[in-house]
């Protein structure tokens, strides 16, 4: 009968729907895991988030190299499961960063970092920075590098430690360029170009 008919329509649809229905829930269920809204993501971190702390925990491991020296060994940098400042997302956090303080034995927010240090801590962190990118790129030199500005809030023994790294950066065989107005600087780098202003207009002097 038609009734008969319907019926076994509708008992071969509801066969090829339920296979469809549980390849959906495996996919919502893997989609709330990757946007870390899941109860199985203990992070509660979105995969992006994820991918992206693996590369700043390289990162930083890379910088403190490179801050060690530049405070005497006082601070390095950890990286923090924490939501960065501003961050309202609920799969937040996973690139966040504390400073560890050897001095006082406890870590605390960069923001806390006098003006000369935060400078101390970003300039490690984009050496750091430029040190996984070779390290990734098969060895490609990054051969150049430029520093603008900074230098002025950093105290006399900072300066030195500062540019021992970067001289050393030099040695190593990359071209360091430092834009400043610390005339302390002077005696430490060879090669310079002083811009002189007029009211003619500026003058180029290469010495």
């Amino acid at each position: 009968s038609q009734v008969a008919a319907l019926a076994g329509s509708l008992d071969a649809a509801l066969g090829a729907w339920h296979p469809v229905r549980r390849e959906h829930e495996v996919a919502d269920a893997m989609a709330a895991l990757a946007e870390g809204k899941s109860a199985d993501n203990h992070l509660q971190m979105s995969l992006s988030a994820y991918v992206l702390a693996a590369r700043l925990i390289q990162v930083v491991d890379a910088a403190n190299e490179r801050l060690a020296p530049m405070t005497s060994g006082r601070y390095t940098l950890e990286h923090s499961l924490d939501r960065t400042a501003g961050d309202r997302t609920r799969a937040g956090g996973g690139l966040g960063l504390l400073v560890h303080d050897s001095w006082s034995g406890h870590s605390r927010e960069p923001k806390t970092l006098s003006g000369g240090e935060m400078f101390q801590a970003s300039l490690a962190l984009a050496l750091g920075l430029a040190d996984v990118v070779r390290h990734e790129s098969g060895g490609l030199q990054m051969q150049s590098l430029f520093v603008d500005e900074g230098f002025g809030s950093l105290d006399g023994d900072s300066l030195d430690e500062v540019m021992d790294v970067l001289d050393d950066l030099r040695c190593g065989g990359r071209v360091v360029g430092v834009v400043s107005h610390v005339e302390t600087m002077r005696e430490r780098i060879p090669a310079q170009v002083r811009v002189t202003k007029a009211r003619s207009g500026s003058t180029v002097q290469q010495t």
